[in-house]
């Protein structure tokens, strides 16, 4: 396999707003195709936010919430994505980036989804997680193994797996099965998953041992996109109740970084 450039675009969306973040996304794909990168990563649920308010507080006070979350979801073969799908074929790059995936049969169903685009615009590939994970199961419809491929591009056979699929051993089984080469793992910018106090998940360790677990057994370049939460979002997140700011502070965060096929970091760590 040739040698490659990429970039993992560890970079904040515009919260909540679609018509932002697409603008964002077009513009990194053209800041990393700049910079000499052939391949882009964009964290999961980039498009319009993870919905991390789900572990922040009851949800019968969160129904605002999954509204904006709904009206700011995109479909597939939607205005949207065309535009994304545009800036790759007119910076000559091969794209991955996740988000919310709004379905024309329901107003209120929505997926985590994400889309291989290649460098001429055309989706090779459209994944749905299969099974939300805790909290998330109140924002997101469980998926199907229809995206569980490998597609052939110029920087190798490129599959991906979105956050806690990378723990999943049949899912990572089918990627190796395909003869995977450069592996694209995504996840939140952070992960509340104990109160204050409590023996809260290292999500930065996880994220590393899996990583390096799955590129030392598939013989892979695995690309960990992790996203990033800026201020703005932090501050929004922390005033919805008195406990929420703790709760962020306390909760473990995510980190982006490269592991090679002997399963050892290649690039340096972005951390929240």
């Amino acid at each position: 396999m040739p040698r490659i450039n990429v970039a993992a675009a560890h970079v904040a969306p515009a919260f909540l707003d679609l018509g932002a973040t697409i603008k964002k996304i077009c513009s990194v794909i053209s800041e990393a195709a700049n910079h000499g990168a052939r391949l882009v990563a964009f964290p999961e649920a980039f498009i319009p936010a993870f919905p991390v308010w789900s572990a922040l507080r009851s949800p019968i006070y969160n129904h605002d919430l999954f509204c904006r979350l709904a009206a700011n979801s995109l479909l597939v073969d939607g205005p949207e994505m065309a535009q994304i799908c545009q800036a790759a074929r007119k910076n000559q790059i091969l794209v991955s980036v996740g988000f919310n995936e709004a379905t024309r049969s329901s107003v209120g169903c929505i997926y985590n989804s994400n889309v291989l685009i290649a460098e001429d615009g055309a989706i090779l590939n459209h994944h749905r997680k299969i099974m939300p994970t805790f909290y998330e199961k109140l924002s997101w419809s469980p998926g199907d193994g229809a995206g569980l491929r490998v597609r052939d591009t110029k920087c190798g056979r490129v599959g991906m797996l979105i956050c806690g699929e990378n723990t999943n051993p049949l899912a990572r089984y089918t990627m190796m099965a395909e003869g995977e080469q450069v592996h694209i793992s995504t996840y939140p910018p952070i992960w509340p998953s104990h109160g204050p106090g409590e023996n809260a998940y290292d999500l930065a360790h996880a994220i590393r041992i899996r990583a390096g677990a799955h590129s030392f057994e598939a013989k892979a370049f695995n690309i960990v996109a992790s996203g990033f939460m800026d201020k703005a979002m932090f501050d929004f997140l922390a005033e919805l109740d008195p406990n929420a700011r703790k709760i962020l502070e306390a909760s473990p965060r995510s980190v982006s970084l490269i592991t090679g096929p002997g399963g050892t970091r290649i690039s340096e760590e972005r951390c929240n």
